[in-house]
């Protein structure tokens, strides 16, 4: 069955208007847009380390650059409560959404327009357009996922996320090998304009696309003082309880995942090409095939049985960097291939927290708070402490050999992944009858009819 068909059957099954299907789809194409946009332009991409590599940023700076978005998401309270009162949410979504993504193609052409002398000048202006890009982009997510939300019932939610991310794998699969192909094949001098400049005119269709999208609004609470706002998430335990376990996951991933990259460049010697093959097309390939069952699972077993089953084995990903070595692909194309295939279930199942565990009337709030905790706390906090050590490491002559610095850092990662899993996962929500068991049983019983249709 097509994925236009799947789409026209949960719609049915729904009882949603033709606008409403509509806007659905365009939301999709959105998403869609935005993932490719996203394959180059953000704080940790291949493009980028090609970029800051170019421009001499170290270790820690490399850090700070994977940082700046994470802090730089403080900016959704603001947004939020400027949406909350006004629920202007197109408005806000196309002016900041399209600032955002153009200042992508200023940063493809910092060579340009920036003297090379002195040599702080050009890293520094990076820094600064990042910083820009990265406070507007806050407004995209408290607009979005609340207009999605009021659009798409909670029972097609799992369903329709596992067919977008789908359609958006395939798409990067495709897209992902054309940039690798180009950054190897165009000269230093103009690739980074090129591929940014790509990259900012698909932000743009992205945003585009919401401006052909109905809006469909609940009625919003009376004015709600900033300070009670904060009080009344804190008082949503079941929504702080997943916030402590995303916070934390968040946290000890990002301790090394954004180092590998730049690990499978600059130490391990691979080129752009082969980055895009082994890590993004793999990773694309791998969610092709499982995202589906991820999320019928989802819709029928709930998310804590997944959230639980996906993130365990994700969490244990990274550790095929462990068996690296120099011009190595195998462990790129490990990790990337098996860790795919379920943190793309965790993160499903993260989404579908989000919207359920967040009250209709407030949720641009709930969402606000919760991807700055998760982002400052967590990923940003996480980045920049493992650019530290990894420079301290360097600085203190430890780690050297076979087992380097960012193996060391690799491991630590893991280990405090695969704890947060076993101490925080347990004590999420359950919203579906049967649990992990019964989904794990409903996967053998999947399984044995793909063996006996086989023969």
């Amino acid at each position: 069955m097509s994925r236009a068909s799947s789409l026209s059957l949960l719609y049915r099954e729904a009882g949603l208007t033709k606008a409403v299907s509509r806007s659905l789809n365009l939301i999709l194409l959105g998403n869609l847009f935005g993932n490719l946009f996203g394959t180059i332009c953000g704080g940790g991409t291949t493009p980028m380390n090609g970029l800051a590599s170019s421009l001499h940023a170290g270790d820690l700076t490399w850090g700070i650059i994977g940082a700046i978005p994470q802090v730089a998401a403080l900016m959704q309270i603001p947004f939020s409560i400027l949406v909350n009162r006004t629920q202007k949410r197109k408005t806000y979504l196309l002016t900041f959404g399209l600032i955002s993504r153009a200042i992508w193609i200023l940063i493809g052409l910092i060579t340009f327009l920036v003297p090379e002398s002195p040599e702080f000048l050009r890293l520094g202006t990076l820094l600064l357009l990042l910083t820009i890009s990265s406070c507007f982009s806050s407004a995209i997510n408290v607009c979005w996922f609340p207009w999605f939300s009021d659009l798409a019932p909670t029972g097609i939610r799992g369903r329709w996320f596992s067919i977008r991310d789908t359609i958006i794998a395939g798409a990067g699969l495709l897209f992902g090998l054309l940039t690798g192909l180009l950054m190897d094949a165009l000269p230093e001098s103009t690739r980074y304009a090129v591929v940014f400049t790509l990259g900012g005119v698909l932000g743009i269709l992205d945003m585009i696309c919401f401006g052909f999208c109905e809006e469909v609004h609940r009625p919003p609470k009376e004015h709600v003082h900033t300070l009670s706002m904060v009080r009344s998430v804190f008082q949503e335990k079941p929504f702080v309880r997943f916030m402590v376990m995303w916070t934390a996951w968040c946290f000890t991933a990002n301790l090394c995942e954004p180092y590998l990259n730049r690990y499978s460049m600059n130490e391990m010697g691979l080129g752009y090409t082969q980055m895009m093959i082994f890590s993004t097309a793999s990773a694309a390939i791998s969610t092709m095939l499982v995202m589906r069952f991820w999320g019928r699972a989802l819709d029928t077993y709930g998310t804590r049985s997944v959230m639980m089953a996906a993130a365990l084995v994700a969490s244990l990903a990274n550790a095929f960097y462990l068996f690296s070595a120099p011009r190595s692909v195998f462990p790129v194309f490990l990790r990337n291939f098996v860790g795919a295939a379920f943190w793309c279930g965790s993160n499903l199942a993260a989404n579908s927290l989000q919207l359920s565990l967040s009250p209709d009337e407030t949720r641009p709030s709930f969402l606000a708070i919760f991807s700055c905790i998760t982002a400052l706390l967590g990923t940003a906090l996480g980045t920049f402490l493992g650019g530290v050590l990894l420079e301290t490491w360097e600085h203190l002559g430890w780690f050297t050999g076979a087992f380097d610095r960012y193996k060391a850092l690799i491991l630590l990662s893991t280990a405090l992944r695969f704890l947060t899993v076993v101490l925080f996962v347990p004590r999420l929500p359950e919203d579906r009858a049967g649990g992990i068991r019964a989904m794990l049983k409903g996967l053998f019983q999947s399984m044995q009819r793909l063996r006996i249709a086989a023969r």
